[in-house]
């Protein structure tokens, strides 16, 4: 059959595109940490201040429309999941409780980032990583390579087609002058929404004020993978919360992303391949018709 020249440029031009049409992660996380401005939004978590009332998993829930899943309890946290974006992590010390929110830390070098392939996940202008969900195409990139194993896929039995979820950062109010869902009904402070700058001078005192009794309190967040948008004050090491002491981004993850460039490379030859071959194939029947 004749490969005419309209269809081998539909053909060149639809599979360029295919590969082309994604974003830069690599240029995106750059993009991220130049723009880190006085303007970018956070939250700080004051773990001396949590009392387990579970309202930020509530708020989270009615304001998302997420179904309730289970009764929250210490002893038995829901975990994260496609219809859980926040919870807590629970630890018992003696006979006493202690807690931490859990969810999205909205990474400044965020791995999710990194290896999406679709633009589903990319940083705001605010800073915080924001997820477009109509753009997932369910490859669970994000999922495997996120430090804090934040990214929750959920997998259509019938279909077999996923879909991920997390924390959006409450980016229809933060963008509209409000806070977060969970930072409002928090009913003891222990969220503070704000200007990431702002933030970070209040962490400095508070820790300030809490290391006069305990010298293991510290500050989680300020530089970690570029600096967290969701930034912890804790009252013992980080491993003792549930958290990685000095998050990296995965080297496969990194690896992954000039893959996806590579990929550009293989495209062109592919293109350049198919264009020859038509060259010479249209020489071939030009010279036949002769």
């Amino acid at each position: 059959m004749e490969l005419k020249r309209r269809d081998f440029l539909k053909i060149s031009t639809g599979a360029a595109g295919l590969v082309l049409l994604q974003p830069s992660n690599i240029d995106k996380v750059c993009e991220a940490a130049e723009n880190s401005s006085n303007e970018d939004l956070a939250m700080l978590v004051d773990v001396s201040k949590c009392i387990g009332c579970w309202w930020c998993y509530v708020a989270c829930k009615q304001y998302n429309g997420l179904p309730e899943t289970a009764t929250p309890k210490p002893d038995d946290p829901p975990p994260l999941a496609p219809d859980t974006w926040t919870t807590l992590f629970t630890k018992k010390q003696g006979n006493t409780w202690k807690f931490r929110k859990q969810a999205c830390m909205h990474c400044t070098d965020a791995a999710c980032v990194n290896v999406c392939p679709t633009g589903a996940l990319s940083h705001n202008k605010l800073g915080f990583v924001q997820y477009e969900r109509d753009k997932c195409s369910g490859c669970g990139y994000c999922s495997q390579y996120c430090p804090f194993e934040v990214p929750q896929l959920q997998t259509n039995k019938v279909s077999g087609d996923a879909l991920m979820d997390k924390c959006t950062f409450c980016i229809d109010r933060v963008t509209n002058g409000q806070q977060t869902a969970c930072s409002e009904a928090c009913p003891t402070g222990a969220i503070s929404f704000g200007k990431r700058k702002e933030l970070l001078e209040e962490a400095s005192t508070r820790l300030a004020e809490l290391q006069k009794t305990n010298p293991d309190a510290c500050l989680y967040g300020a530089n970690e993978l570029g600096g967290l948008h969701v930034m912890y004050i804790l009252e013992e090491s980080p491993e003792k919360q549930g958290l990685p002491a000095d998050p990296k981004v995965p080297a496969a993850a990194m690896v992954h992303d000039v893959f996806q460039w590579l990929g550009v490379g293989a495209v062109a030859a592919v293109l350049a391949g198919f264009g020859l071959n038509y060259l010479v194939a249209r020489a071939r029947i030009a010279k036949e018709e002769k």
